[in-house]
């Protein structure tokens, strides 16, 4: 049965937050993305796909479909229609958002990083997997991030959406009541290496452009820095949270 207008006008609101946040619905799109999702057994309600989708991404959406999520196959002018992209792929898929509260007391425990207006998808997807490969607790985001719902932010990820715990909230407030280290990346501060050995621990990235913001580096209990040895002016925001990650990673038991 051929896409309702309807549905082709839902489908494409998803590019926009407020939409989004309106039907609590997200969109993906392609190959490979989607089948890190499924790999990672996200739970799509709805794919959309055309013939050349490979069987082994229809298997993986399977038991999606046997709880009643639907598989809709399309024409190429009809994906055409509803893709995000300039150049159409060959499946789109539509998630559900739950915006999962932070409770009472978890940034006590663990180890967490937190992002201060990352507003860059691209750099925010990425900090999602870096807090995937070096098995963070949590992410947390200051409101005026990057959505992480948006597909940008989710292609950068490499699948790390469905597996990495993240949560917006008011950053100053929240780190306001923790009683742990807060670790704010600064280009003054301690140098990263020197670290003590730290089981729970909030790193917090701030933006390229202004760095941290005044109320939560007002929270911050130490800045670190990593050392410079040539004229580069800064570090990309993943690039450091990596480095500085990986030092504290490395230190813990």
């Amino acid at each position: 049965m051929p896409l309702t207008k309807a549905e082709i006008t839902r489908l494409r609101s998803l590019q926009e937050k407020k939409h989004r946040d309106a039907l609590g619905l997200f969109v993906v799109e392609g190959p490979k993305v989607v089948g890190e999702l499924l790999a990672a057994q996200f739970p799509f309600a709805e794919l959309y796909a055309t013939d050349e989708v490979e069987r082994d991404l229809r298997t993986r959406f399977e038991p999606a479909r046997r709880s009643g999520s639907t598989l809709k196959e399309i024409t190429s002018d009809e994906m055409a229609r509803i893709s995000h992209y300039p150049t159409p792929s060959s499946v789109l898929a539509v998630g559900k958002i739950a915006r999962a509260p932070l409770a009472a007391g978890a940034l006590d425990h663990g180890r967490t990083l937190a992002l201060d207006g990352i507003q860059d998808p691209g750099n925010v997807g990425t900090l999602l997997r870096i807090a995937d490969w070096f098995a963070f607790d949590r992410v947390v985001l200051s409101p005026d991030c990057a959505d992480v719902f948006a597909q940008k932010v989710i292609n950068a990820s490499m699948g790390s959406f469905a597996r990495v715990a993240a949560h917006t909230v008011a950053l100053d407030a929240a780190l306001a009541t923790t009683q742990v280290p807060v670790l704010g990346c600064d280009l003054v501060g301690d140098d990263v290496h020197t670290l003590p050995s730290l089981r729970d621990a909030i790193v917090v990235i701030g933006s390229e452009g202004r760095g941290l913001s005044p109320a939560v580096a007002a929270r911050v209990t130490q800045r670190v820095t990593i050392p410079k040895f040539g004229g580069a002016e800064s570090l990309n925001a993943a690039v450091a949270a990596a480095i500085v990650c990986d030092n504290l990673r490395r230190l813990a038991p």
